[in-house]
């Protein structure tokens, strides 16, 4: 079996003890880390070494995005896609190799930060949102070249279903649950026939979310969104054994406001 994680930290050095304990707890056996917020040199990966995490692949910049992959499999980097079309680090692409893969060698794992997209839903007064829906028409087109059993995983900044929000009519016209979002990001699974990990092994109704805002997270209310997700290609799909986001995390010291999620495979 072979278990990888995926997780928005939120900054990698100013959370490196929460990465270190959640590799000391679950242990998977790759992590795949958005909003890393520095540049390569800056990563700290002895912390990574030490606890038996040899192999990666980072593509930062300074101070903003950035992603990263560290495993205790051999990995080769392969793609870091520009889908933002602007030079930011939001993408990085890897092959897992050798016999520690198992039936997973030679599958592509894409490790991927979709833009926010800013306040408004309207690209003519919010660029950001116009860009964050390019970003997705972009991944698409790609999507629609892919022949590799491939596992895409990350904040993708959308929750598409009207259960992977705490209150689906609140959220219509708050960006990542527009009509427009979730139809644009259907078109990107749609592109590849994706199977998301996350509602195969937690179907709806299952509560599941993986964000809460600082603002909102202690109040009474469970206000939370499914903006992370880990899709597979359909044949990968089939290997895989369980999915869970690990909402513990959220609740430790200076903590992310995203959770982990990990999804074991067949190996």
């Amino acid at each position: 079996m072979i278990s990888i994680a995926s997780w928005n930290i939120n900054s990698v050095r100013l959370r490196a003890g929460l990465v270190a304990r959640f590799l000391t707890e679950e242990a998977p056996d790759i992590l795949c880390l958005q909003e890393i917020k520095c540049q390569e040199p800056q990563f700290p990966y002895a912390a990574f070494e030490a606890l038996g995490y040899t192999h990666f692949a980072v593509h930062g910049q300074k101070g903003y995005h950035g992603v990263a992959i560290a495993s205790r499999i051999p990995i080769r980097e392969v793609a870091r896609h520009d889908w933002q079309a602007n030079g930011e680090a939001r993408h990085v692409g890897v092959e897992l190799l050798g016999p520690q893969a198992g039936a997973l060698a030679g599958m592509v794992l894409e490790n991927v930060y979709i833009p926010a997209g800013g306040d408004a839903p309207d690209r003519t007064i919010n660029p950001k949102f116009g860009q964050k829906l390019d970003f997705l028409e972009r991944m698409t087109q790609w999507a629609g070249t892919l022949d590799r059993p491939t596992l895409i995983v990350g904040d993708f900044n959308v929750a598409p279903l009207p259960e992977d929000v705490y209150d689906h009519k609140a959220l219509l016209k708050v960006v990542s649950h527009t009509p427009i979002e979730v139809e644009t990001l259907g078109r990107f699974a749609d592109a590849h026939g994706w199977v998301d990990l996350g509602r195969k092994h937690l179907p709806v109704p299952e509560r599941y979310w993986s964000w809460w805002s600082y603002r909102t997270f202690w109040q009474e209310k469970d206000r939370g969104r499914r903006l992370d997700h880990m899709w597979a290609s359909p044949d990968l799909s089939a290997q895989s054994l369980s999915h869970r986001f690990v909402e513990e995390t959220r609740r430790w010291e200076g903590p992310s406001d995203h959770v982990p999620l990990i999804t074991e495979f067949a190996s």
